[in-house]
C-alpha cells in the first residue's frame, strides 16, 4: 500500500517536542534542520508541543522548550500549536476512519490482547484483532473498548525517505494498532498524523528513532485520502567514542550548552554539521547554511558529538562577537556568582575581554580570565605571591612602578617593551619579577600576559595594586 507525496507545495516544516524535560540536543538538531530547510526554500517553520501525556506534562517544561528555541534563534512563523488542545479533532478523524471501514471497536481486555499478540508472533505476523470483522452485540454495550486501525493483511507500506532511501514496512508486521484508548484519549501516532496534515506540514524532518512510527502514520494518511508529506529521518547522534549519547559525553540539553558558556551562533554552526555538510567548510554563517542546505546532502551514518570541535567553533565566534554583547554575557556570569559590578567595572571588563578573548573557548573561560580586573583593592595576596615578595623583589617592583608611571601610552605593546627594558636595566630576567607582579596584579586569579593585564586594569588601578602589595609586606 503506497501513495505519492508531493514536494511541489510551499514547504512547511515543524519541530514537535514533548514537554517532559529540557530540550535534548537531538531535538535541537532536528529543529535547526527544519528551520534551515524552511528558510532555504522560502517556506515556513512551525512548532507543535506534543502535550497529550498529561501525567508527565509540565508548563515549566513547555517554557524551557520555548526559551531553548529562542536562545538558538529558531523562531517559528506562526503561534505554536498544542496537541492536547486538538483532542476533539483527533477523535473526529477516528470517527471518519470508522465510517470508512478503516477502524473498529476492539473489546479485547489487555490480558486477551497480550495473549493474541503472542499467538500472532508465533504465526509470523503482528496482532490482528478478532473484532476487526466482528459486529459487537448487546453484551458489549457496557464493556470498555479501544478503537484500532484495520491494518491491511498483506502488502507493504512504502515511503521514499529523503535520507534513508526507500523504506518498506511489511503490513504483516504492523499490528491493528490502537487509535483511541478506552478513555477516548488519542494515541501518539494518530495525533501526529492528524496534526501534521492539518498544519499543512509538507516535510517531516525528524530523528531516525521516529522511523518506526512512519508506517502507522502513513497508513492513517492513506486511509483518509490525504497527500503524504516528504519524510527525512536524520541520522542518530552518538558520542565521540561512537557510543549512544549519555551524561558521560557532556552537555546533553540546550540548557546545559547555555550553562557551559557556548554562544548560540556557535551551537547552530556546530549542530548543522552533525549529519550534513558543505564540502570541507567547518565554520559558516547562518546565511551560508541556509543557502547551501539541502536534504539530499544529509548523510545516513551516525553523527558524532565532539565537544572539542564545538569549543574550536565557539572560540571563533567569541573572537568575532560584538564586544558590548560579549561584555554583557560575561557580566551576567559574574553577577550570577555574586560579584557586584558598576558601570565603571563594565568598561574595565570590556577592555579585559578585548585582550583575552583569543584564548577563550567558552564564556566561562572569559569569566575566569577577566575575574582579576573586577577584584577590589586592596587585594588579598595568595601565599605563593607573598613568598615571592622578598626584599629584592619588593625593591624591583617599587622601581618598576616608578618607571611605569612615567609611560606616556598605557597599552600592551609599549608596556611590554617597558617591562623588558626595565628587566634589562636591572640586570635580571623577567622571570625574577614576572611571577610576583602577576600575583600582585591578579590576586591569584588567572590573568593574561603581564602587559595585557596592565592594560586591562588601567594605569591607576595597576599602580595602586602594586603600591597596596608593597605596603602589606614591608
Amino acid at each position: 500500500m503506497s501513495a505519492p507525496s508531493s514536494a511541489e507545495r510551499p514547504v512547511v516544516t515543524r519541530i514537535a517536542p514533548s514537554p517532559t524535560g529540557s530540550l535534548h540536543i537531538g531535538n535541537a538538531r532536528s529543529a535547526l534542520f527544519n528551520w534551515i530547510y524552511a528558510r532555504h526554500t522560502g517556506g515556513k517553520f512551525l512548532i507543535r508541543i506534543e502535550d497529550t501525556d498529561r501525567a508527565r506534562h509540565s508548563e515549566a517544561a513547555v517554557q524551557v522548550i520555548f526559551d531553548s528555541l529562542n536562545w538558538l534563534g529558531l523562531t517559528p512563523d506562526a503561534e505554536p500549536v498544542s496537541q492536547f488542545a486538538r483532542a476533539d479533532i483527533h477523535r473526529a478523524v477516528v470517527g471518519e476512519l470508522v465510517e470508512r471501514g478503516w477502524a473498529f471497536r476492539c473489546y479485547m481486555t489487555s490480558e486477551e490482547a497480550d495473549a493474541a499478540k503472542a499467538v500472532a508472533r508465533a504465526e509470523g505476523h503482528a496482532l490482528r484483532s478478532p473484532w476487526r470483522d466482528r459486529t459487537p452485540g448487546p453484551e458489549q454495550a457496557d464493556q470498555p473498548f479501544v478503537i484500532r486501525f484495520k491494518t491491511p493483511m498483506d502488502g507493504e507500506t512504502v515511503i521514499d525517505d529523503r535520507v534513508r532511501g526507500v523504506v518498506a514496512f511489511p503490513n504483516k508486521d504492523l499490528e491493528d494498532f490502537v487509535l483511541l484508548r478506552t478513555d477516548g484519549t488519542p494515541i501518539y501516532n494518530l495525533a501526529v498524523a492528524v496534526d501534521d496534515h492539518d498544519m499543512g506540514i509538507t516535510h517531516v524532518i525528524r530523528g531516525e528513532e521516529h522511523l518506526s512510527n512512519a508506517g502507522r502514520q502513513i497508513l492513517i494518511y492513506q486511509a483518509m485520502g490525504w497527500e503524504l508529506p516528504v519524510y527525512a529521518h536524520l541520522p542518530l547522534l552518538v558520542g565521540a567514542d561512537g557510543a549512544k549519547l549519555s551524561k558521560r559525553h557532556g552537555a546533553m540539553t540546550v540548557g546545559e550548552f547555555i550553562a557551559a558558556g557556548y554562544l548560540p551562533e556557535a551551537v547552530r554552526n556546530y549542530l548543522a554539521r552533525l549529519g550534513w555538510g558543505h564540502g570541507d567548510a567547518e565554520i559558516f554563517s547562518d546565511a551560508q547554511a541556509i543557502e547551501w542546505f539541502d536534504l539530499k546532502d544529509v548523510v545516513r551514518s551516525p553523527a558524532r558529538l565532539d565537544l572539542v570541535k564545538l569549543e574550536h567553533i565557539n572560540n571563533h565566534y567569541i573572537r568575532i562577537a560584538d564586544l558590548p554583547r560579549l561584555t554583557g554575557l560575561v557580566a551576567q556570569i559574574h553577577a550570577a556568582r555574586g560579584l557586584a559590578q558598576s558601570e565603571a567595572d563594565d568598561a574595565v571588563l570590556a577592555r579585559a575581554i578585548s585582550l583575552v578573548r583569543e584564548a577563550a573557548k567558552t564564556l566561562l573561560d572569559l569569566a575566569e580570565l577577566t575575574l582579576f580586573v573586577l577584584k577590589k583593592r586592596p587585594l588579598a595576596l595568595d601565599e605563593k605571591t607573598l613568598k615571592l615578595l622578598d626584599e629584592t623583589t619588593r625593591g624591583l617592583l617599587g622601581r618598576l612602578a616608578a618607571q611605569l608611571a612615567a609611560e606616556a601610552e598605557w597599552a600592551a605593546p609599549p608596556l611590554g617593551k617597558a617591562l623588558r627594558e626595565f628587566a634589562e636595566s636591572e640586570g635580571v630576567g623577567l622571570g625574577k619579577i614576572g611571577p610576583a607582579l602577576r600575583g600582585v596584579l591578579s590576586g591569584g586569579a588567572p590573568a593574561p600576559d603581564l602587559a595585557s593585564a596592565l592594560e586591562a586594569l588601567g594605569r591607576e588601578e595597576s599602580l595602586g595594586r602594586i603600591a597596596d602589595a608593597l605596603s602589606q609586606v614591608q
